[in-house]
């Protein structure tokens, strides 16, 4: 069962970090699409409904793949590139001036969802190296 959950933890942190890099590709590519979207009737697919979705769905997914990490680890360097890409992120998602704005909003969407795939990154280098011995703390 811990070969399992081990393989479980690698592949959460391998979603996470994908998913949130392909976010940040895609805010930073926002604006250029911004114009092509309506004569390709994909603008639902990159609306606020999405978005909004997309940044509560890396949040649990962080969360829970970054704590539980860090409960094994105990370093707080995926937590310390986690909190300050979630903030961004949902600062983006949420205050409507920045929000509204094109270019700030793709620039804080970009960084965001930057820090959350370097956060999910570190932990799974950080769990990756992680070797049992007397000193470990499970």
């Amino acid at each position: 069962m811990p070969l399992m959950t081990a393989f479980l933890r690698g592949l959460l942190d391998r979603i996470g970090a994908l998913g949130s890099l392909a976010c940040a590709v895609h805010c930073a590519a926002l604006p250029l699409l911004i114009a092509v979207l309506p004569s390709l009737g994909l603008a639902a697919w990159f609306g606020d409904s999405f978005e909004l979705a997309f940044v509560i769905f890396a949040t649990a997914l962080g969360c829970f793949s970054v704590i539980s990490g860090y409960r094994r680890h105990h370093a707080l360097r995926a937590l310390s590139l986690l909190v300050p890409g979630l903030g961004l992120l949902w600062v983006g998602v949420l205050y409507a001036p920045l929000h509204h704005s094109l270019v700030p909003h793709a620039v804080a969407m970009t960084i965001g969802g930057a820090l959350v795939g370097l956060a999910h990154l570190t932990n799974l280098r950080l769990n990756h190296g992680h070797i049992h011995d007397a000193s470990c703390a499970h």
